[in-house]
């Protein structure tokens, strides 16, 4: 399938049978039950990845997400389409955004949650001074490496809506919460079943 070709609008009939299926922490766990369903997805036409979650690890959404767009890229007879149930905040946001805009579905009254990768570290400067400069330097390392990462997901995400990167930065720190109708009216979503 092309770039340029935006494939046809599906209703919820095509939904009936999702090839795989996800819930619950987005972890290590997750991602071995989505490499096993994905190996036995039929391997021609639409496969639908239905997941609820109330989030987890972001970095295993993006390793989730790196083979959705690996297989889409190499298996053009595939048709990789998102199914957002319920709930699908922080990690599962994360992962939406590797499909494309008209891939991405959700059920009615499902909410998206978008937020800032968070943090927790204590930083304990002891030692000769120069490995202490050392150790400020590599923590904002993985700051300043973190944010680029966030925000690379966060243009994914809004590429092709209505919604402004400006917006998207100034919300996300809050916690922003779209319903379904709101998300399908920003373009975030291709439909709501």
């Amino acid at each position: 399938m092309s770039q340029a070709t935006v494939p046809e609008r599906l209703d919820a009939s095509r939904f009936r049978a999702p090839a795989i299926l996800l819930s619950g922490t987005v972890d290590y766990e997750m991602y071995r039950d989505f490499r096993a369903q994905l190996d036995r997805a039929p391997q021609n036409g639409l496969v639908v990845v239905e997941l609820s979650t109330l989030g987890g690890d972001p970095e295993v959404a993006r390793m989730m997400g790196e083979d959705i767009r690996f297989h889409s890229d190499l298996e053009t007879g595939r048709r990789f389409v998102f199914l957002g149930k319920a709930a699908i905040y922080s990690a599962g946001t994360t992962f939406m955004s590797f499909f494309a805009p008209f891939n991405r579905y959700l059920t009615r009254g499902t909410r998206l949650m978008i937020h800032e990768r968070k943090l927790s570290k204590k930083l304990v400067i002891d030692g000769p001074l120069t490995t202490c400069v050392a150790t400020v330097r590599a923590t904002l390392n993985e700051i300043e490496s973190s944010i680029q990462i966030q925000n690379e997901g966060f243009e994914n995400l809004i590429r092709g809506s209505s919604i402004t990167m400006d917006e998207l930065l100034e919300r996300a720190p809050s916690n922003w919460y779209l319903e379904a109708n709101e998300a399908l009216a920003a373009g975030l979503v291709a439909g709501i079943l």
